[in-house]
């Protein structure tokens, strides 16, 4: 059986995704693990059992037993291992966001159509089981024409600190972190319109809240709640050349009850929740029917989701698949994370 010769470049938290999935798959061997802390990259592949360790990116592109790379860095450096790793001649999966300008964007989509190598960027929602099956009834017509989609990504304390926390490596803060996760679902069901304009605010009030006490919350391993320089909550309206409409917010902290993820499509014909529960709504016989599906898993499943994105990854590579993420769709959604905050920078709406 072929298995694909892996490298993964950066050994931190979202990396265990990546490493678990790979594992696990019959079609892939974990050849190489890099990262900047040594002792870090040799803890994974103690855990991973990989052979080759490095602390430089270039010695492991150089590599000849590695043929595809994860590259799960600071969101700052996503472009130019990826291009790096085109021009070695590896095929990538970048987790999201794709890079953090749009300048990097382009440069990667030009990598890619240079090299003719793979490059799939990690919307890893897109592979989720609910997704799938919202999709089938989206393509299916059963929603009609989709013109407006809504979704919230708010935590009430959950800024992570340490990177995250930092704009110069990561770009920003909820909107390029957790907000484009749910920004890309919506937009990837809502059929991939290309964005015309944006109108949207960020707000800068309550930093790390280092002073709650008796309420845990992720923290990067590099926490430091005194840097904080990226937004704490961002709303937007996103237009689309298609007349349709998204409406998103977002937040690593905020004055409220509880957590909330919810992610709503609408349709003429019909209506799909996909967050926190997929649900349809229809009508017939001129009766409203909210239709609950009867399947195994009505949300995302983070386990189940990466290993479908991996799966998918490495078909891909072989050539026996299709790239659900193209480098396309990572360029169109950084115009919109970028356009977010330019448009709250300069507080009017920006015109693509």
């Amino acid at each position: 059986m072929r298995q694909l010769k892996i490298g993964v470049i950066g050994a931190g938290s979202i990396s265990h995704a990546h490493l678990g999935a790979y594992q696990a798959s019959e079609h892939a061997h974990l050849q190489a693990i890099c990262d900047m802390n040594e002792e870090r990259a040799r803890e994974q592949a103690k855990t991973y059992d990989i052979a080759d360790v490095y602390t430089d990116y270039h010695e492991l592109l150089a590599s000849p037993n590695v043929e595809a790379v994860s590259i799960c860095t600071w969101n700052n450096s996503h472009a130019e291992i990826a291009i790096a790793a085109l021009e070695a001649g590896k095929d990538v999966l970048v987790e999201k966001p794709l890079c953090k300008t749009m300048e990097e964007a382009y440069a990667v989509q030009e990598a890619v159509k240079r090299t003719g190598r793979k490059l799939q960027v990690g919307f890893v929602r897109r592979f989720g089981g609910n997704t799938d099956l919202a999709k089938t009834f989206i393509d299916a017509g059963d929603l009609g024409d989709i013109y407006y989609a809504k979704t919230s990504v708010l935590r009430r304390l959950g800024n992570p600190g340490g990177w995250f926390a930092d704009i110069e490596r990561s770009g920003g803060g909820p909107v390029i972190d957790v907000g484009v996760h749910v920004i890309d679902l919506c937009w990837y069901l809502m059929g991939r319109p290309k964005v015309t304009s944006i109108s949207a605010n960020t707000y800068k009030k309550l930093g790390n809240r280092p002073n709650i006490k008796n309420l845990e919350f992720y923290k990067a391993a590099d926490y430091d709640a005194s840097k904080n320089d990226v937004e704490d909550l961002a709303n937007a309206l996103i237009r689309f050349e298609n007349g349709a409409s998204l409406a998103v917010d977002c937040s690593f902290t905020l004055h409220k009850r509880k957590d909330e993820l919810s992610a709503t499509i609408f349709g003429d014909k019909g209506g799909a929740e996909i967050e926190p529960e997929l649900y349809l709504v229809g009508e017939k016989h001129h009766t409203i029917l909210n239709i609950e599906p009867q399947v195994d898993e009505r949300t995302f499943s983070f386990e189940k989701g990466f290993q479908a994105q991996i799966e998918g990854f490495i078909q891909y590579c072989f050539g026996e698949g299709e790239n659900r993420s193209p480098v396309e769709d990572g360029v169109e959604v950084m115009k919109m994370l970028t356009g977010i905050y330019e448009s709250a920078k300069q507080q009017k709406e920006i015109v693509f």
